[in-house]
């Protein structure tokens, strides 16, 4: 399982690097935004944020358990969890970064200031895309406005 999840992320980024970002990709995320932004009016965006956690972890440990074969769930649970805390920390700094650039927001320095400078993307005080920008432009997706009290 560990080679697997290592070999699907390096061909999803390896197509990603070729084609661009898969735009069905993008429909099920705005989909789910649109969701979690109505449900946001209802119930607060502090019960969506952590609904849509829980509900994400769920869904993730159900799609672990159809792909990983019963004899290698427990050997291979804690590289797992590790590739799911990895990715999801990579992409909240990814958002953090872009968001705080749109918003004008000084978030702190990031996490993958050393990668983007490697790709020569500058975040911080300079107008720049960082990658979730550019996957939120093609996409065509409109990031959720700041609440009125911020």
């Amino acid at each position: 399982m560990a080679d697997e999840h290592q070999n699907q992320a390096a061909a999803d980024a390896s197509a990603q690097a070729q084609n661009g970002p898969d735009p069905k990709f993008f429909d099920c995320v705005n989909e789910y935004l649109e969701l979690a932004n109505k449900q946001s009016q209802q119930y607060g965006e502090k019960r969506i944020s952590l609904a849509s956690m829980y509900a994400a972890a769920r869904f993730n440990a159900h799609v672990y358990l159809l792909n990983v074969k019963p004899i290698h769930a427990a050997s291979e649970r804690a590289h797992f969890l590790d590739y799911m805390t990895t990715m999801y920390r990579r992409m909240l700094n990814e958002h953090l970064d872009g968001m705080g650039q749109e918003r004008g927001i000084d978030v702190g320095e990031s996490e993958l200031a050393a990668e983007y400078a490697a790709a020569g993307v500058q975040v911080g005080i300079n107008p720049v895309q960082t990658p979730a920008g550019s996957y939120v432009a093609a996409a065509g997706a409109v990031p959720p406005a700041a609440p009125a009290n911020e």
